[in-house]
């Protein structure tokens, strides 16, 4: 599993953590039933504190992305549980904030982004897209 944090962005490192691990559920990096790296794997790996990663590992399990079980480690839950109308419209605008705000420490317009959106968004066959959120 590979993760960017960006010690200098205004995004709290734990929500940095949060954020890459939802979006590869989401995109399908990673599947349902997959393994995570235990939580100090991850934290030795990527420089930061234990409690860091256990926060963004908690908040991954409060949003029912993820499942911890004691002594079988952290996987991908295996269904995406329905979310209410607003809520999902609530955590795609978290997500495009998150965006925006790489997109801008990248130094990329917000045409620019959208761009790049499309591209990536291209690149999965039409019939493995997700609905309209």
């Amino acid at each position: 599993m590979r993760l960017d944090i960006d010690s200098t962005s205004t995004v709290p490192p734990y929500e940095q953590v949060r954020a890459g691990v939802a979006a590869m559920i989401a995109d399908g990096r990673l599947a349902p039933g997959a393994h995570l790296p235990t939580i100090r794997q991850l934290a030795a790996d990527l420089g930061l504190a234990v409690n860091t990663v256990a926060r963004s590992y908690r908040e991954l399990e409060a949003a029912g992305l993820v499942v911890s079980r004691v002594r079988h480690g952290t996987t991908v839950a295996e269904r995406r549980p329905d979310l209410p109308p607003a809520e999902a419209m609530a955590r795609l605008d978290e997500a495009a904030r998150a965006y925006r705000s790489a997109a801008r420490a990248l130094g990329a317009t917000v045409e620019g982004a959208i761009q790049a959106l499309r591209r990536v968004d291209a690149e999965q066959p039409a019939a493995d897209r997700p609905g309209r959120a």
